[in-house]
């Protein structure tokens, strides 16, 4: 759907131009801009429209190095290379947050929040294997393998 509308939406900027030729007011300033516009709005929802054919074409989306949480009986399981790790402070009442971002290779990454402070825990750059548990809606560490 979104490719079909993406090929509309690129293709009716390309009717302003040819109109814009027809009725000659193409060597106006106005006429030479607003082509120049609509030339730029199209080659945008183009450029949308080959990316969703290419990834129509290509089939399931690939995701290589990074799988999805597996769990055990201790809990989820995520494995990979911490990137960096964000603390964030919150109010008085709410646990502190961390957000931590793994990696498995060039191209995938995976952000996971925890409560409380992990800087010291998962330190940047570190293979780790991660076992947590969700708890109140949060993200809870219970062990750390590194590797």
């Amino acid at each position: 759907m979104i490719l079909v509308i993406s090929l509309i939406l690129a293709l009716i900027p390309l009717l302003g131009i040819v109109w814009i030729v027809r009725y000659g007011s193409l060597t106006t300033v106005d006429g030479l801009f607003t082509s120049l516009i609509m030339v730029a709005m199209s080659g945008i929802l183009g450029l949308n429209a080959l990316y969703e054919l290419r990834k129509r074409m290509s089939g399931s989306p690939r995701r290589q190095g990074l799988s999805a949480a597996t769990s055990t009986s201790a809990g989820l399981v995520q494995r990979g290379k911490v990137e960096n790790v964000l603390f964030f402070e919150s109010n008085v009442g709410e646990p502190n947050k961390s957000i931590v971002t793994l990696c498995d290779g060039a191209s995938s990454s995976h952000m996971l929040v925890f409560e409380g402070d992990m800087r010291n825990a998962l330190p940047s750059g570190q293979k780790v294997e991660i076992t947590f548990r969700k708890a109140n809606g949060h993200n809870v560490l219970v062990n750390v393998n590194y590797a």
